[in-house]
């Protein structure tokens, strides 16, 4: 990726896994929180950022809502992703004791990852919009009897206590980030791993989806994803594919080619260089 990158959007405020994920991949850009994941989307396409870091599957809570809708329609282009382990931490402020803590907050999808120290705890848990807000929520309160689950650096931010580490209930916590930017920026090698994600829809013919995956089959080509999306009549209108192959390479050409016999509205959304991460998920799957 080009060094002249100066920003990078997110959802959520400083401290979040998103920030943090800004942090660990693009440590000399400047961070800029966003209400929503609409609101990052657009800082992009109106240049107040050069990037934006979008979460889109965690291996718990499964997919992230929105996030593909916006996509297609949003003008932006996939230039890399990102897979962040999602590591909890109970904070306090200042001096508190995890033993005197009896409300706990956080986002709807971290306290239910964190059940089993909430239920020993006997902690009330209180929803946030996300789990750096909690944070800096009880750094405001400044009191003992309140606690948050977030990241490390949402504890360094807004000058809370670590209290416990690690308080996830499954370790394999992990988050999948797309980056996104006003311009692809396909791999120049066709030979190396390589990610492309496309949207297409289908005509209305019998088997077309069958049909319409059948050139990536015949071509050697895995599928890393595939979702549908439903119209407003709960028709699936829309497809979102993730395929592991390069654009340039001839058989995503013949299997692009084949495609087009059967989809429709094909829209290429970004190429991009394949996360270290997959290797190491395949190599667990294939383990006997």
């Amino acid at each position: 990726m080009p060094h002249a990158y100066k920003k990078i959007a997110f959802q959520g405020a400083h401290g979040a896994y998103s920030d943090l994920s800004c942090r660990t991949v693009f440590p000399d850009l400047e961070t800029v929180p966003c209400h929503a994941f609409d609101d990052a989307f657009l800082a992009v396409q109106n240049k107040e950022a050069d990037l934006a870091m979008i979460p889109v599957d965690n291996t718990i809570a499964g997919r992230v809502a929105d996030v593909h809708h916006l996509l297609p329609n949003s003008g932006l282009f996939i230039i890399g992703e990102h897979f962040q382990p999602i590591e909890h931490n109970l904070l306090g402020v200042k001096g508190a004791d995890i033993k005197n803590l009896t409300h706990v907050h956080s986002h709807v999808h971290a306290i239910p990852q964190c059940r089993k120290i909430i239920k020993q705890l006997g902690l009330q848990a209180h929803v946030h919009a996300d789990t750096a807000g909690a944070a800096e929520e009880i750094s405001r309160l400044q009191d003992k009897a309140h606690g948050a689950i977030a990241s490390s650096l949402a504890a360094e931010i807004y000058g809370l206590d670590i209290l416990q580490e690690n308080i996830q209930d499954e370790h394999h916590n992990t988050t999948r980030f797309l980056i996104l930017s006003r311009e692809p920026e396909t791999p120049k090698n066709p030979e190396d791993e390589t990610i492309t994600s496309l949207t297409f829809g289908v005509r209305n013919i019998p088997a077309a989806l069958y049909k319409s995956l059948g050139g990536f089959a015949t071509n050697g080509l895995s599928l890393a994803k595939l979702e549908s999306y439903v119209d407003e009549n709960f028709q699936a209108a829309q497809f979102y594919c993730e395929v592991e192959g390069h654009p340039e390479s001839e058989p995503f050409k013949l299997a692009l080619e084949e495609l087009g016999f059967y989809a429709k509205d094909v829209q290429f959304l970004g190429a991009y260089p394949a996360h270290p991460f997959r290797k190491t998920y395949k190599k667990r799957a294939d383990a006997p």
